[in-house]
């Protein structure tokens, strides 16, 4: 009886990190380049009182054990990486990565990803995020640039008002092996882990990597509609495993005011 209670806190527990996780996709419905986060759970240990096939008093084999499990636990939190909506901005320095593939970026020595290309032009010229970190190889934007062009592959040109190119290079792209193993450092950032593995380097559109979409950018993955659903039914199981508790309790009081 004691069990059950303790059993039902651990769904109880395990149903409010999962609204946790719901609640932050909400939040960054319409942030660039989010990745929804999904909870993964795992029941906990078993009590085993008989094991499937062993030997009855009568001599027969049971088909089935007696096995009494003591819960749940949160085991880990997944990004998923499918692709999010395209939306059409008009603007120059917005870019979104179709397929494989991270911006890289420069915060004071160490390079972290991402997928949001709303891009800005620093005072001094260089390509960078809404905070102002560096694209990684750096690009810079001559003051003499009236127009910008990137292709598919990357290859950027900035051209002056009589469309001479006055600058001209190319974008690169990073991807891992399990970008689900990456860690999510805030501000549309990641970092590389052990689990992500290193960094693959290369052009956009060679080797498998994602190609760029100049004037669009890769909106948030999440759905709204399977994220309320996802809610509703985490409500749903919380307050199941709450009555459950209720359930116990009134039966361990039943018990305790059992006279002889």
């Amino acid at each position: 009886m004691i069990r059950s209670l303790y059993t039902a806190a651990t769904g109880m527990e395990a149903q409010q990190l999962d609204q946790d996780v719901v609640a932050n996709n909400l939040a960054n419905v319409n942030t660039v380049g989010f990745k929804r986060s999904r909870a993964d759970f795992q029941d906990l240990m078993y009590q085993i009182y008989a094991k499937a096939g062993s030997e009855t008093s009568a001599g027969n084999q049971t088909p089935v054990g007696l096995e009494i499990g003591m819960g749940v636990k949160p085991v880990g939190t997944q990004k998923i990486f499918n692709q999010g909506d395209y939306q059409l901005t008009g603007n120059a320095f917005d870019f979104a990565i179709e397929g494989d593939g991270f911006f890289q970026v420069d915060d004071n020595g160490t390079t972290y990803y991402t997928r949001a290309g709303n891009l800005k032009v620093s005072k001094d010229g260089f390509l960078t995020t809404t905070d102002g970190l560096k694209i990684i190889p750096e690009i810079t934007v001559p003051q003499q640039t009236v127009t910008f062009t990137v292709d598919k592959g990357g290859t950027w040109t900035a051209a002056d008002q009589s469309g001479t190119a006055v600058a001209t290079g190319r974008m690169e792209l990073a991807k891992f092996i399990n970008p689900a193993g990456l860690t999510s450092m805030g501000r549309n950032l990641y970092d590389k882990t052990e689990g992500s593995g290193e960094p693959i380097t290369g052009n956009p559109g060679e080797d498998g990597m994602g190609t760029i979409t100049q004037n669009y950018l890769e909106m948030s993955n999440v759905s709204v509609i399977e994220e309320m659903i996802k809610m509703i039914t985490g409500q749903r199981a919380y307050e199941i495993n709450s009555k459950a508790i209720q359930t116990a309790d009134a039966m361990l009081s039943i018990i305790a005011n059992l006279k002889r």
